[in-house]
């Protein structure tokens, strides 16, 4: 049987663009906006484009923020892509502070507006990037980049970046003319791709199938 990923929908998602890759990948999405809905989900992915401050208002308008955290508490499957991932630290300081779902501790911060060496580049992040594994982080063996190999690009669009608290819940970093931008993170059962797997070809393919196949 195909396993059934719930997609959540708090109006600010790629909703159909990760649900027809998950059909590539031979899952079935379906696509929710409700509490009941949430603690129904197995495997569960938070999509989302945008700004964080108006992520967590539409989590929070559908009374969603309790019942995700409910779910990475209980160890089943969760991946937060993009804004998605943002969503699942403690803070952001985009446009103010504002709390976000805290399964991460850390923060969300403004990509630095200059390079390494101190010449302006363009925000936001667009484009292809390759993906670095982290020195005492988690083990990609232990992620969605089971089945990736170092220096894979993926696709990104992005102006701020997640940055744990800790070392050991970052995965995979790249580098964007010298700023460290957090790619993949992990804490226990909750995962989380800056990257779009939607839009980066057979490697976003690829990590998607390793989420589905973790239980």
């Amino acid at each position: 049987m195909n396993p059934v990923v719930t997609v959540v929908d708090y109006g600010l998602g790629n909703l159909y663009s990760v649900s027809r890759a998950l059909e590539r990948c031979g899952a079935q999405a379906r696509i929710c906006a409700t509490p009941a809905e949430v603690a129904a989900a197995d495997h569960l992915i938070l999509p989302g484009v945008g700004s964080f401050a108006k992520g967590i208002e539409g989590l929070q308008a559908r009374s969603l923020v309790e019942p995700l955290q409910r779910h990475a508490e209980s160890g089943r499957p969760f991946l937060g892509i993009c804004l998605g991932l943002q969503l699942l630290f403690d803070s952001s300081e985009e446009f103010g502070t504002h709390a976000g779902l805290g399964l991460i501790p850390g923060k969300v911060i403004q990509i630095p507006r200059m390079g390494a060496a101190g010449v302006r580049h363009k925000i936001p992040h667009i484009g292809w990037n390759a993906l670095q594994p982290v020195s005492g982080g988690t083990p990609w063996a232990q992620s969605l980049l089971a089945r990736t190999v170092a220096g894979a690009c993926v696709y990104f669009v992005h102006s701020f970046t997640a940055f744990p608290a800790s070392e050991a819940h970052r995965v995979a970093d790249c580098d964007y003319d010298g700023c460290r931008i957090s790619a993949v993170v992990k804490r226990d059962n909750v995962q989380g791709c800056q990257f779009h797997p939607e839009k980066s070809g057979e490697v976003g393919l690829e990590a998607l199938r390793s989420f589905l196949a973790t239980a």
